[in-house]
């Protein structure tokens, strides 16, 4: 199911769980604004004992999705509640986060690396979670799928929060019904790689590590920012196409996809680069091959129970053999199952951009791929 609601994501698909509001309003009392470099669906504002947070809608531009006030817990914060001071229409989060349920593997792996795991009580989609101190921790609740929660697992272990990444028009009545927070995290419709890793700034918060989330976030831009500075450098690099073929549809991400993006920033050649679409492109594979079989490079996913080989791509589809990449044996797999891809991408985009930065110039940077591997068979 993790790979359903991954790829549902991909064709930018995704949520508009409340139903949006109106834009923000500020209230009266006035705070310290946090200052986003790169994301641009936050409004975050620090007032003492509380951070007003309200996510705008990416579906109906000038609407919110969804208004939070995180109140620190004790007795300050209790009355604080009472009073209120941040308006109608805004939810109440109790912070530090003490038991979550965290509905995605990659803000399961970035709690743990904010060193704030022990918050995590209860996780969707536990199987496929590729994360070992969650996949083999019998303390962690396995609360069902991620597309149908069981409810009653959740209310058992006394969640103080609910983390989802929403889907547009999506509803989650049973969820709100619980009286739990619903924390709608739609960092992945950020327009921008960085623009997504930079809501890590909004979990530290969540957690009581924002100095830690800070921090990190400032490697991960410089370091991403080195890289990009660092391909542009270089003469423009080979051509690369990524995804393949699923049933009659060949998804390619949009010149400006956060996909897209990356393939600019590593300075590599994209057949689909002037596109606009922010979003994938549901093409025929008649059209992929016409307009990139001449492509050098050929990097996609993979499910690890599929065979990898060369051989087994044209049994999918016998047009695979009239890419160029695929006459010259440049392609390339990321087998999701047996590395970090999913869990790692959404806050550290610069490992991506370095592996295609290695696919497109090949010995411009020292080390070996990441995710992907050359399939020789």
């Amino acid at each position: 199911m993790r790979y359903l609601l991954l790829f549902i994501a991909s064709m930018s698909l995704l949520l508009n769980g409340c139903g949006g509001t109106s834009a923000p309003t500020p209230t009266s009392e006035k705070g310290d604004t946090l200052r986003y470099a790169h994301a641009s669906l936050l409004l975050t504002i620090e007032h003492p004992g509380y951070t007003r947070v309200d996510i705008r809608d990416p579906w109906h531009p000038g609407q919110t999705l969804a208004r939070y006030a995180l109140v620190t817990k004790g007795a300050k914060g209790d009355s604080l509640v009472k009073q209120a001071p941040w308006g109608e229409g805004v939810s109440v989060v109790r912070v530090p986060l003490r038991q979550a349920v965290v509905f995605t593997s990659a803000h399961c792996a970035l709690f743990q690396e904010l060193g704030a795991e022990n918050c995590v009580a209860g996780v969707c989609d536990k199987p496929f979670n590729n994360l070992a101190w969650i996949k083999g921790n019998g303390k962690i609740v396995d609360c069902g799928s991620s597309l149908s929660p069981d409810v009653e697992r959740i209310v058992d272990i006394k969640a103080d929060a609910l983390l989802v990444s929403p889907f547009q028009d999506a509803h989650y009545e049973r969820l709100t019904q619980t009286g739990i927070p619903l924390l709608l995290l739609a960092d992945y419709m950020e327009i921008s790689p960085l623009g997504r890793a930079e809501w890590m700034r909004f979990y530290g918060r969540l957690t009581g590590k924002a100095r830690e989330a800070d921090s990190l976030f400032h490697r991960v831009d410089s370091i991403y920012q080195g890289l990009r500075a660092q391909a542009r450098r270089l003469p423009k690099g080979r051509s690369l196409l990524t995804e393949r073929k699923t049933g009659s549809v060949w998804y390619c991400p949009g010149g400006q996809s956060t996909i897209g993006q990356l393939l600019a920033d590593a300075h590599a050649a994209y057949p689909f680069a002037h596109d606009t679409h922010a979003g994938s492109l549901p093409l025929s594979p008649e059209q992929v091959l016409e307009q990139a079989d001449s492509i050098d490079v050929w990097a996609f996913k993979v499910n690890d129970n599929d065979p990898l080989s060369r051989r087994w791509l044209l049994e999918e589809y016998a047009g695979y053999a009239s890419l160029k990449a695929f006459q010259q044996g440049e392609v390339y797999a990321c087998p999701v199952n047996s590395t970090l891809f999913f869990e790692e991408q959404a806050f550290h985009p610069e490992h991506l951009l370095r592996d295609f930065i290695l696919l497109s110039h090949p010995g411009a940077l020292p080390g070996k791929l990441r995710y992907f591997r050359r399939l020789h068979e």
